[in-house]
This record gives C-alpha cells, sequence and structure tokens, in this order.
C-alpha cells in the first residue's frame, strides 16, 4: 500500500510560520507540493521557494482580515486551516500579577485569531463541501503551570472547547476540525529560554534543560520534542489519509502528560 499523503492539490494557510512549529509545518506541506500561504508579524529572508507570505498581526481583528483576504486573493481559498500562532508572554507570580491588559493579551494570541480566520474562511469550504482546520493547542490547557501559565492555559482550554464544537457542527459539512496539543517543543524560543536558566543559574545547557524538564514533572522520552516532528503529525492529519477524524486532540508531549 502507498503511503502517499495525496495533498499536492492542496492550498493552505498556515500562521506563525517564519520559524518554529509553524515553520516546519510550512516546510512539510510544501515538500507534498501543498501551495501555502503563511503570515506572522514580520517576513523572514529564507522561506521555502514559492511559499506566499502576507504581513499582519492576527492579534488585531485587522491582521484577521488582512489574511483572510490575502488566503482568497493569492489562494482563491483554502483546503487546509492551520493555526500555530501563540504563546505568552505573561510575567511569573501567579494570578495577582495578570491584570486586565494580560489576560486579554493572552486570548487575543492564542484564541481569537482562530475564532476570527475561521469564521471568514470557513464558508467558503462549507461552500466546496471540504476543508480541514487545525488547532495547535497545548498540553497547558489540561496541566496549566500556576507561577507561569494561567492566562496562556485559560486561554488553550477555551480554544479546546471553541475547537470540539465547531468540529460537531461543520462536521456534516465535510469539514474536519482537529486539535495537536505538543508539550515542550525545542524550538529557536525553548532554546533561548534554556540559555537563559542557564546563565541565571550557572550552569550548562544540558543541566538548564533537564531542570527545565523537571518543572514539567518529566519528560517520558527525556528529550522535547522537535519542531519536524509535531509538523509530520500535522501534515497526516491534514491529508486524506485521516479522512475519518475529526474532533480529536492529539498530543504531542514526549509522556508528560501524567494521566490518560
Amino acid at each position: 500500500m502507498s503511503f502517499d499523503l495525496d495533498l499536492g492539490n492542496c492550498r493552505a494557510l498556515v500562521t506563525g510560520g517564519t520559524k518554529g512549529v509553524g515553520r516546519a509545518v510550512v516546510e512539510a506541506f510544501t515538500s507534498h507540493g501543498v501551495r501555502v500561504l503563511t503570515t506572522a508579524r514580520h517576513e523572514l529572508d529564507d522561506l521555502p521557494a514559492g511559499v506566499n507570505f502576507i504581513a499582519a498581526d492576527i492579534s488585531l481583528s485587522e491582521g484577521c482580515e488582512r489574511v483572510a483576504e490575502a488566503a482568497l486573493r493569492l489562494l482563491g481559498g483554502v483546503d487546509i486551516l492551520v493555526h500555530v500562532a501563540g504563546g505568552s508572554s505573561a510575567p511569573a507570580g501567579g494570578f495577582a500579577v495578570l491584570d486586565e491588559q494580560e489576560w486579554q493579551r493572552e486570548m487575543n494570541l492564542n484564541l481569537f485569531p482562530a475564532v476570527r480566520l475561521d469564521r471568514a474562511l470557513l464558508p467558503d469550504m462549507i461552500a466546496r463541501g471540504f476543508g480541514v482546520v487545525i488547532h495547535v493547542s497545548s498540553i497547558q490547557a489540561r496541566m496549566p503551570l500556576p507561577n507561569a501559565t494561567t492566562a496562556y492555559a485559560s486561554a488553550k482550554a477555551a480554544l479546546a472547547a471553541y475547537s470540539k464544537s465547531l468540529s460537531k457542527e461543520v462536521g456534516p459539512k465535510g469539514i474536519r476540525v482537529m486539535r495537536v496539543s505538543p508539550g515542550w517543543v525545542k524550538t529557536e524560543a525553548a532554546i533561548a529560554l534554556v540559555n537563559r536558566i542557564a546563565a541565571e543559574k550557572g550552569v550548562d545547557f544540558d543541566a538548564a534543560q533537564q531542570s527545565l524538564m523537571d518543572s514539567l514533572g518529566g519528560i517520558a522520552l527525556g528529550r522535547p520534542s522537535e519542531p519536524e516532528e509535531v509538523a509530520d503529525l500535522i501534515t497526516f492529519l491534514a491529508s486524506p489519509r485521516a479522512g475519518a477524524i475529526t474532533g480529536a486532540d492529539y498530543v504531542i508531549d514526549g509522556g508528560t502528560l501524567p494521566t490518560v
């Protein structure tokens, strides 16, 4: 049996596609012949050949409108929509340091871009009776770290509920909606964090990485995931090979979550 993912005629929008998991998804898609539009606040010079790019801040409604318009104009619509952009800049210190601005910032980055872009691009998918939407969440939605990720984890939990409800609504119309929930992934930002911890504690990179893994309760595989590993999962889920999958959450965390 061939394992061709049969993605060559597809069009995809990938948010946050210039680095980390988003960049890995863009590269995986293009390697399978997908026509890709990606977005971030700033363009990099080394995007794969043929990838369309639109600069936008999708934490703002006008940024989402700009991206949706570009998807329709440059690609004629999308068959696959992958929401990767997200993250947190909230300070450590628990609930007391999370003011109104911090809470709104976390929602604006981790929930509302998916809601807004889905709302703009799903009608075309529904009209054609085909489409795939993948929301990249986080194991933090199930395992928040109260000192540092309360607002981020809450936004991702809201994304989970939204994603599940959306899957029930649009599944009968031919649209598959799924979540992928990574644990700690070895992105550029993660490497920078480990280096910062190493400098603060006066230890080497490996020791700092181990201390971070310990703070998560340990990772069974003993290492963080690679962006390409997450991208491979997303690429499979986006393909017709996963045609009977919708409404599900796929955890890829090296065994971090301690529960079923």
